[in-house]
């Protein structure tokens, strides 16, 4: 018999629901385009992980972890590699980093992310011709 595997999608919701408070902490930053005009997503499924944040815009994936990744390295480093060959980078940060020291993160996040994004597309249907 098969073992029942729920749905990348399930699991971010359940995540999304379940959030550490450093990933609370640093989505009230990352939301609504807070963070210099870039756009963030929370557990968004990506090479058969579901990953912290993404900003598809600029290819980025931010992972936090806790005490139990200090012995989990091989795992996320395999991890890594995999979201990559989808296409993006992966910055990673300790939650005490995120919780003691939320600036300096906003910093290394910003820095990583270069240059502001393009600017949006006009919504079809919008006053437009």
């Amino acid at each position: 018999m098969a073992l029942f595997k729920p749905r990348p999608t399930k699991i971010a919701r359940t995540l999304r629901n379940n959030a550490t408070p450093a990933e609370k902490l640093l989505w009230r930053h990352l939301s609504g385009r807070q963070l210099a005009g870039f756009k963030f997503s929370r557990q968004m499924p990506v090479a058969g992980y579901v990953t912290d944040f993404m900003c598809r815009e600029a290819r980025l994936i931010i992972e936090l972890d806790g005490g139990q990744h200090a012995l989990a390295v091989e795992r996320d480093e395999i991890r890594t590699k995999a979201i990559e060959t989808e296409g993006f980078r992966v910055i990673r940060f300790w939650n005490n980093d995120v919780l003691e020291r939320t600036e300096g993160v906003l910093l290394e996040i910003k820095r990583v992310l270069g240059p502001c994004p393009p600017p949006a597309p006009p919504a079809c249907g919008r006053g437009g011709l």
